[in-house]
């Protein structure tokens, strides 16, 4: 587990150096697989009605509601790899 978590943080530094910008619904997932891998279910009240990134990140995190961590953790790590991370 500990070597999951490991792998987790380094996915995250490593998608800070990817060649390419991932498009918008590649870096929602992310998103939310990070958020859901670190952090569980999503919490707090949905953003207004205009905030519509911030409304767009709510939803997708929310979309993973009962994944378990690791499990999010290693779909993230598994995502970064296929983006070239």
């Amino acid at each position: 587990m500990a070597d999951l978590k490991a792998k987790f943080e380094k996915a995250s530094e490593d998608v800070k150096l990817l060649k390419e910008r991932p498009d918008n619904d590649t870096l929602l997932k992310l998103y939310a697989l990070y958020k859901q891998g670190s952090e569980g279910d999503v919490s707090g009240p949905k953003p207004g009605f205009f905030d519509f990134v911030g409304t767009a990140k709510y939803e997708a995190w929310a979309k993973l509601k009962g994944t378990k961590a690791e499990d999010a953790q290693q779909k993230y790590i598994d995502l970064v790899k296929k983006l070239g991370g």
